[in-house]
């Protein structure tokens, strides 16, 4: 009996891989530190984070475990969702010449970012990891569900991705507008601060934040004392109809992509 030859692999795998490695290496392309930049803007905002909302303003109360861990591990979270609306939201505009070149799917560019922007956020686990190490914090069991927790993160920005990117190149924009929606939304979600500390009468904003959902479930599935509300399946809701409604309007508007840009 013989075996079966190997499958080859997918042209489009193939390509997602490349334009991830790409993205990748330009990212810190001619700079001294490399990758090291993927540690030092969140510790640095960590460290900004722990003098004010821990000496200036005493959030530990309201917090099971010590303060770092809690800010780093949102922090990364919310690092890795901002490059998905940063570099999603532009791929397909960034990606103008080889998209006029040659005819792929053009699901492949904000998906691309998707995979690369993993490296950073690599990166940080190891970071966080040393962490907390240091304040002696164990996974439970629950740490299986990590797996899970990151593939969350995954689907949530690639469906950010894939609606900005389509939207991006009929309205530019959207360029100028999304740092700022950044800048803005890290309040509206528990990144450095818990979601216990939101009124009632606000929850359901917290609630539907797929953002916050995507963190909370994070931090659940790596800390013991972490607490986690159901509610926030809300936002993993909302999440799935952007995945949805995103990959449909793309679709919809592939052939004309390349007629606007």
């Amino acid at each position: 009996m013989h075996n079966s030859p190997d499958r080859p692999i997918p042209s489009y795998v193939i390509s997602i891989k490349v334009l991830a490695y790409r993205d990748w290496k330009v990212k810190y392309a001619q700079t001294a530190l490399g990758v090291t930049w993927s540690l030092l803007q969140p510790l640095v905002t960590l460290l900004i984070f722990v003098f004010f909302f821990q000496q200036v303003i005493d959030l530990s109360q309201s917090i099971r475990y010590p303060y770092a861990v809690f800010a780093f591990s949102g922090l990364i979270c919310w690092q890795y969702f901002s490059y998905h609306v940063n570099q999603g939201g532009a791929s397909l505009i960034h990606a103008t010449e080889l998209i006029k070149k040659v005819y792929f799917p053009k699901l492949i560019v904000p998906l691309s970012k998707t995979l690369s922007g993993l490296a950073d956020m690599g990166a940080a686990l190891v970071a966080l990891a040393v962490i907390m190490i240091f304040y002696q914090i164990i996974p439970g069991w629950r740490i299986l569900a990590l797996p899970l927790a990151l593939v969350i993160q995954m689907l949530l920005g690639l469906s950010v991705s894939i609606w900005l990117s389509a939207l991006t190149i009929r309205y530019r924009d959207l360029q100028h507008i999304l740092p700022h929606l950044i800048n803005f939304g890290i309040w509206l979600t528990p990144v450095f601060y818990p979601g216990t500390l939101i009124p009632e009468r606000y929850a359901i904003v917290l609630y539907c934040n797929p953002a916050a959902s995507a963190i909370e479930i994070f931090r659940w599935s790596i800390i013991p004392d972490q607490p986690f509300n159901m509610a926030y399946g809300y936002g993993l809701g909302v999440m799935i109809v952007l995945l949805i409604s995103g990959i449909w309007y793309f679709r919809r508007t592939e052939d004309y992509i390349s007629d606007y840009l």
